[in-house]
């Protein structure tokens, strides 16, 4: 992430002699990074390991926000809850305890030393392949050429013979009265609470509210969602949405959907007052903290863009094409500022697909299977295809579905909540897609997903042998089950049709 507010310049100091200083002279490179996010730290590591002479910069995170304040640290966090929920239900596993308290200093602290250990470790590639990280605030002020001011007001300008600009996006803070005053949570600040909020509203009911609702429920919180739409996780089969909100429910958190956010007052951490509008009714909830999940903007504000020649999209992304070019010769875009789907193993993908257009390789984005996974417990992950996607191509399938109950490694960790269900091609065995509630869901996820890549056919991972009693097992009951064929839309206008003419 990188976030450019302060432009200093050096040409407009004027030294103890009275005299302008000189200009910094440009530091020529083969590549210059902008954003030191995941896919182009790799991009870093990799082309410096290769011969190149590289430089990432980015104004405060080793490495981006993935390791620092995102991904890793969310999870880190996420895995003290699910401890936490396990000592809260030890007597189902026969064993007693005489209560229990949350430390959440000791929560972070454990987050924190993972966080400074992935510092360290990339600190340490950056050493070992030759590559340069800077820590500093980075603008464009000519083609290729970007200004860098370091912490102690040094300036530096390095001009690359190719640059990638990787910055990233920020939590998205909507127009709504009081909401800015009210000072409110994002997950940086989330991830860095050293006390269990009395009560905790969670504006937003996609990935981050939803994994950090039931975190912070589990650590001893009160906690009410808010969504705008009438289901959680909307762009995912009923179903699903369904499945989701009977477990926030079932640990005790309010969720309040279809709903909005007319005004708010207070300070979040201290005291903070909510005015919603629910079905035409409003109500006023009164909470200590407040948690803004909804949605991301992209960080190309300040960067100078313009001077170098990139375009934006008209929702304030960099316009790249297939191949992840900008509208300016030799500037590249990754990861979510390039409006690629919002997954560090997706800025990851992007890395590989500039790589090899550098190398010559005909490389791009267009088509590519993009997995995910809801880090909630159990977890909830998909590839491919689901229903909806399917019915709204109009795509035929074969619909198998299993409850979690059916997989007997899940018995075993009495965590059978859920179900796996896969799309398999109408008039073939080929598998369109998979979607799993469950325990363990985005391992058995990345098993269906390799086969997909292969080619494998549904039919293979049923006759297939694998090890008893595992996750992954669970995949032969689902495709020995006896699929459904749900009729398309355009079937069911047919035979209406049909009768209508009888």
């Amino acid at each position: 992430m990188n976030n450019t507010k302060n432009e200093t310049t050096s040409d407009t100091r004027v030294t103890s002699s009275g005299q302008l200083p000189k200009e910094p002279l440009v530091e020529e490179l083969d590549l210059l990074i902008l954003g030191g996010g995941t896919g182009s730290t790799i991009a870093a590591w990799t082309f410096a390991a290769e011969g190149k002479r590289v430089a990432a910069i980015d104004r405060k995170y080793i490495g981006g926000s993935c390791p620092n304040i995102a991904c890793l640290p969310s999870k880190n966090i996420i895995h003290s809850a699910k401890v936490a929920s396990y000592f809260r239900h030890s007597n189902e596993f026969g064993i007693t305890h005489n209560g229990f308290t949350i430390d959440m200093s000791g929560v972070r602290e454990r987050k924190r030393k993972m966080v400074r250990s992935l510092n360290e470790m990339y600190l340490s590639n950056y050493e070992k392949t030759g590559a340069e990280f800077i820590p500093g605030t980075g603008r464009f002020i000519a083609p290729k050429t970007v200004e860098v001011v370091l912490a102690d007001g040094t300036i530096r300008r390095l001009r690359g013979m190719n640059v990638i600009v990787s910055t990233g996006t920020r939590a998205k803070l909507e127009a709504i009265p009081g909401l800015a005053e009210a000072q409110p949570l994002t997950h940086i600040e989330a991830l860095e609470l050293d006390q269990i909020p009395e009560h905790l509203v969670v504006v937003g009911s996609g990935y981050v509210g939803v994994e950090f609702a039931q975190a912070m429920r589990r650590f001893g919180s009160r906690v009410t969602v808010i969504g705008r739409r009438p289901r959680l996780m909307p762009q995912e089969d009923e179903d699903v949405s369904e499945a989701l909100r009977g477990l926030l429910e079932d640990e005790g958190i309010d969720v309040l959907l279809n709903t909005r956010i007319k005004r708010v007052s207070g300070i979040s951490g201290d005291s903070v007052r909510v005015l919603i509008e629910q079905n035409g009714t409003e109500k006023i909830l009164d909470a200590s903290h407040l948690l803004v999940a909804a949605g991301r903007t992209p960080n190309t504000e300040g960067l100078g863009l313009e001077l170098a020649g990139v375009e934006l999209t008209d929702r304030g992304y960099i316009k790249v094409n297939e191949r992840l070019q900008t509208t300016a010769p030799g500037v590249w875009a990754i990861g979510e500022v390039a409006g690629s789907p919002q997954f560090t193993h997706i800025s990851v993908d992007d890395f590989r697909v500039v790589h090899n257009n550098l190398n010559g390789v005909h490389h791009v984005t267009t088509g590519r299977q993009v997995p995910y996974c809801l880090f909630t417990d159990p977890e909830l992950a998909r590839i491919g295809l689901n229903e909806n996607e399917a019915r709204a191509q109009g795509t035929a399938y074969r619909l198998f579905k299993v409850p979690m109950e059916s997989n007997l490694r899940a018995r075993t960790l009495s965590e059978t909540r859920g179900f796996v269900k896969a799309l398999v091609e109408a008039d073939s065995d080929r598998i369109l897609g998979f979607t799993a509630f469950g325990v363990g869901a985005a391992e058995i996820m990345s098993s269906v997903q390799i086969a997909m890549n292969a080619g494998v056919l549904y039919t293979a991972l049923r006759d297939a042998i694998l090890t008893h009693p595992t996750l992954v097992e669970g995949l032969i009951p689902l495709f020995s089950s006896t699929p459904s064929i749900p009729r398309m839309e355009s079937e069911v206008t047919t035979s209406q049709a049909l009768t209508a003419t009888r």
